[in-house]
């Protein structure tokens, strides 16, 4: 028996798969901007097909998230249909590319997050979310493999890379700890062993995150450091906005047309 059969849950279950599509459509819109204008070829291959792998995942957990709705919406109609207000992505996904570091930087930090998150929701008692997981997860192992590489070659790299790294590091820490705020909705998730304890999560991305930036010779930023948040309840940053101005044109300008 899975728990979407307790009408109760449902709104929590939405909002939490929501935010796991959300999480992955504005990452993946952002990060398909680097295709043609990586550094080498091999990475730019390697940064689409992860935009690719984001953007699939996102589908699958927006559908979802209209099933558990059940208002007809599809997973097209949440991904284009709703303003900002309405979005659930973190606040790390929606920030701008900037160099590469910058980029490498914010897949680091979400990659870790994902990763440790998805290792534990394959163990949920919503069959469902627990299959997604799975099949997410083999993915999402990648992709932290991928970030953390490159933290660690640019970090301990050039005199000119760390320097880049280490800004991005720095610039982007503030948003990491809007990625562990927690809801009401969360806690009955958490009660009902839906997902898993946050502060679980929130250890494991410590160890890795310490490990990987020292490997790098990189500064850990300072753990007590100021944290933005908000994305919980729908407050989001400028950049939100422009990106589903780009986003969601054609879709709004052609709400009839097939793809």
């Amino acid at each position: 028996m899975t728990s979407t059969n307790n009408d109760a849950l449902n709104p929590a279950i939405f909002e939490f798969v929501t935010r796991l599509g959300d999480d992955r459509l504005i990452l993946g819109h952002k990060l398909s901007e680097w295709c043609g204008h990586a550094p080498i070829l091999e990475e730019d291959l390697a940064l689409s097909n992860i935009a690719l792998d984001l953007i699939g995942q996102a589908s699958s957990f927006l559908k979802y998230a209209g099933e558990i709705e059940g208002l007809g919406r599809s997973e097209d109609d949440l991904a284009y249909k709703r303003i900002e207000n309405e979005f659930r992505n973190s606040l790390l996904s929606e920030q701008p590319n900037g160099d590469f570091a910058v980029s490498i930087a914010k897949q680091f930090f979400f990659d870790t997050f994902a990763y440790y998150l998805f290792s534990e929701l394959i163990n949920s008692t919503e069959e469902k979310l627990a299959a997604l997981a799975a099949k997410s997860l083999k993915e999402i192992t990648y992709h932290l493999r991928h970030s953390s590489q490159w933290v660690i070659r640019l970090g301990d790299g050039t005199d000119e890379s760390h320097q880049r790294m280490q800004t991005a590091i720095n610039d982007l820490w503030m948003f990491t700890g809007d990625l562990f705020a927690q809801s009401d909705y969360d806690n009955i998730l958490i009660e009902n062993k839906i997902i898993p304890q946050i502060k679980t999560i929130k250890e494991k991305w410590d160890m890795h995150i310490s490990t990987t930036l020292s490997q790098a010779t990189l500064v850990l930023p300072p753990t007590d450091a100021y944290m933005q948040t908000g994305s919980r309840n729908g407050i989001h940053t400028e950049y939100l906005g422009y990106i589903l101005a780009d986003m969601q044109y054609l879709p709004s300008k052609y709400p009839d047309a097939k793809w």
